[in-house]
């Protein structure tokens, strides 16, 4: 059963725990000095514009879970409001705006997902969510530009960089008063609840830092700001991508294998810096395990401690039990591994391998192997071809070799409906029968 690390106080502060593990971007001046006076609340918004959160957005959810477990006071913002609008911040066009009912179920979605990493429910300092629709769905336009906008001037908006990328292109007047919209959120937090924080990408900041000078301007309060950089792998390229797409938290979106796969294949570079950011656990213990990965890295033994905490921490002990399981699938040579396999976990683990549907009734009364190799599922181009590698000794069943009198039957079948037929060590096929 997973459970959540318990809240400690870090004792170097939050900005060093941010330092060594290579989160610190910007931060305005003074930040140090006012979270070294106690515990502080401070948010981070999320962007609910589908229904899961993916690993892109893991460094900000590590970030406020840092934030929390150094004993201050976490705010997660859901931006029902702001999903509405879109943020223009590292985009080259409009997106699509989504109605009220599918921004409510995907809060919800987000919400459950964050539960995994803050802790709701702690006695003394529960992570709090909140959702800036509640705040905006009764605000008129009017009462906003004469409120909030008054307060700050085009010129100083026309300044941010998420402004000036997208002047030759065009940008609409909804994109363009994002950055007043996000800036209000945080002056509602800081007076509401007290958030004298706002932490995000560092492509964030100049919406950050609209609303430190919004709060400013409306009457003052402290306000400070921190953020991260934005993560890249070590050859450039674009964190949190697969081939695939984007690696998504939901296990209906990106299953639990192909969860722990993305973190086991980071690469030797990439991984302790992953490992620092992604891990709760302490600096001593990290450097240690990035020591011992240094003297053996071919036994991959610190992707398997990034893939196994994270993978816990987001779908369980049982799911990460079954993703190793079937990782090791393909690489071992019993048969043991395949018995377990779910049918999920059959069509993650051979995905991309040749494949061919039989029919349930040619196994009925069972076939020989060597018309299921030829006839049935070509993944030899003759019988001829079919004897020799059998002969060889170099077909399987099922991770089991086979003579030229094997019978492929029903019993054969694992995981509801798959046969393993596989030639030499690496060269695989699937057999679905249906």
């Amino acid at each position: 059963m997973w459970s959540r690390p318990a809240l400690i106080i870090m004792a170097n502060g939050f900005i060093d725990e941010l330092r060594w593990r290579g989160m610190l971007q910007d931060s305005t001046p003074g930040v140090e000095e006012h979270l070294a006076k106690g515990p502080q609340r401070g948010y981070i918004g999320f962007d609910p514009t589908a229904d899961s959160l993916h690993v892109g957005n893991l460094v900000q959810i590590m970030f406020l879970t840092h934030f929390q477990r150094s004993g201050h006071r976490a705010v997660a913002l859901v931006g029902g409001a702001t999903g509405m609008v879109g943020d223009p911040s590292g985009k080259s066009s409009e997106r699509n705006l989504l109605d009220e009912e599918a921004l409510r179920h995907n809060v919800a979605c987000i919400k459950a997902q964050l539960q995994r990493f803050l802790d709701f429910e702690h006695p003394t300092n529960p992570a709090q969510l909140v959702n800036n629709y509640d705040w905006f769905k009764d605000m008129g336009f009017l009462h906003f530009i004469r409120e909030v906008g008054k307060h700050i001037t085009v010129n100083y908006m026309m300044a941010k960089d998420s402004v000036k990328n997208r002047l030759e292109t065009g940008i609409s007047f909804t994109e363009f008063s994002y950055q007043l919209v996000q800036g209000y959120d945080y002056v509602h937090l800081n007076r509401t609840l007290g958030c004298t924080l706002q932490m995000g990408g560092s492509d964030q900041w100049g919406n950050i830092t609209t609303g430190t000078e919004l709060i400013r301007r409306m009457g003052g309060g402290e306000a400070y700001a921190v953020t991260t950089p934005l993560l890249t792998k070590a050859d450039g390229t674009k964190f949190g991508k697969s081939e695939g797409g984007n690696i998504w938290l939901d296990a209906q979106r990106t299953s639990p294998y192909k969860f722990y796969q993305f973190w086991l294949n980071a690469s030797d570079d990439d991984t302790p810096r992953f490992l620092r950011i992604f891990s709760t656990r302490g600096q001593a213990e990290l450097e240690a395990l990035i020591t011992d990965h240094a003297v053996a890295p071919h036994k991959r033994n610190l992707q398997k401690e990034l893939a196994a905490e994270i993978t816990r921490r987001v779908h369980g002990e049982q799911e990460l039990t079954g993703a190793i399981a079937a990782s090791e699938v393909l690489f071992g040579n019993s048969a043991d591994g395949l018995s377990g396999l779910t049918a999920q976990q059959w069509e993650d683990v051979f995905e991309g391998v040749p494949q061919a549907d039989v029919a349930r009734s040619a196994l009925d009364s069972g076939t020989s192997i060597i018309d299921l190799l030829t006839d049935h599922t070509g993944f030899l181009p003759s019988k001829g071809e079919a004897k020799r590698a059998l002969k060889e000794g170099s077909i399987s069943v099922n991770k089991v070799k086979v003579d030229e009198q094997r019978m492929v039957s029903e019993a054969d079948r694992l995981g509801g409906r798959f046969i393993l037929l596989q030639r030499g060590k690496k060269n695989y096929f699937l057999v679905k029968v249906g």
